[in-house]
């Protein structure tokens, strides 16, 4: 199967990556021409234009930073829709709206052609190596046609439902993995405050039912000082918004999200929409005159773990 792929930041770069180190036939596209050129230096084919790549390929992956973006790829005048025909298949591997995924899987649809929604979970230094969680709705039967391409992609795959079912699971996740965040900031202040090793703290949450992915793996970077998360401010925010949007769609009455929200909207404003995410534990560092400095920790994330075919949970 002949796939193209629209978005090579910093986890599509990463999934393309798994896929042309596979030996898969890949045709990538980018607006900035030194990642399409890296790609084709590795062995990939560039397209010029969102249709030429629908055109030259069998299946199309999105991974693209909003569904503003998203839909522009898809909708232009040159773009993915335009170059569809019957039997393709769409994956759009962004975090989206649900509702965004399955109006534009309509017109998907009308073209004879299959729509998926596929997020990653598991950050960035997994997308690297092809251990990354992946979330998938659709077609039954799309979806298994495409789990050998997803299995050197990622390790767990889930089938979540009909189309944009995926997509609510991923925002779910990321809202909690925000919500973890937010209150690590709280309580590396109150171990800091009290004088404990953080070091120690860092290997008794760990072992405890305090204990989190976000813990083992954003706590590492917030105490080395580097909070190099690869994620950052702008796209957590995006995240969180479309979780307390699609529960505000859905009338329910949630208490957290709202504060967690204007939280990450607090932290943007006060480091930058390019910050590293895992910086929003500053605020309680910068309002308490303190730090969560401890040594021994790396200043980014390295998966360490062998890279595996995935399979399905």
């Amino acid at each position: 199967m002949k796939i193209g792929f629209i978005g090579l930041g910093n986890v599509g770069g990463k999934l393309a990556g798994s896929l042309l180190r596979n030996k898969f036939d890949l045709t990538v596209r980018d607006l900035d021409s030194n990642l399409n050129k890296n790609f084709e230096n590795l062995g990939a084919k560039i397209a010029n234009s969102p249709k030429k790549l629908a055109e030259q390929v069998d299946m199309i992956i999105t991974c693209l930073p909003s569904p503003e973006i998203c839909a522009e790829v898809m909708e232009g005048e040159d773009g993915v829709i335009q170059g569809l025909s019957e039997n393709k298949i769409w994956l759009e591997m962004s975090t989206t709206d649900e509702s965004e995924v399955k109006r534009l899987g309509k017109k998907v649809k009308e073209k004879k052609a299959v729509p998926l929604d596929g997020p990653v979970s598991g950050g960035c230094h997994r997308a690297s190596t092809g251990n990354i969680a992946i979330f998938v709705g659709g077609e039954r039967n799309a979806f298994e046609k495409i789990l050998p391409i997803l299995t050197v992609m990622g390790r767990k795959i889930l089938h979540t439902g009909e189309l944009g079912t995926a997509s609510i699971l991923k925002i779910i996740t990321n809202y909690l993995a925000s919500v973890h965040l937010v209150a690590l900031g709280e309580a590396w202040t109150v171990a800091k405050k009290s004088n404990l090793d953080l070091s120690k703290v860092y290997k008794g949450i760990a072992a405890s039912s305090g204990n989190s992915f976000v813990h083992e793996t954003e706590s590492k970077v917030i105490l080395n000082g580097s909070y190099n998360i690869n994620f950052t401010m702008d796209l957590v925010l995006k995240d969180t918004n479309l979780f307390n949007n699609l529960s505000e769609k859905l009338n329910s009455a949630l208490e957290i999200s709202p504060l967690i929200v204007n939280i990450f909207k607090d932290g943007q404003k006060k480091y930058g929409s390019r910050a590293w995410s895992s910086m929003i534990v500053k605020r309680m560092e910068d309002l308490n005159n303190i730090n969560f400095r401890a040594e021994g920790f790396p200043n980014e994330l390295i998966d360490d773990k062998p890279e595996k075919k995935g399979y399905e949970i």
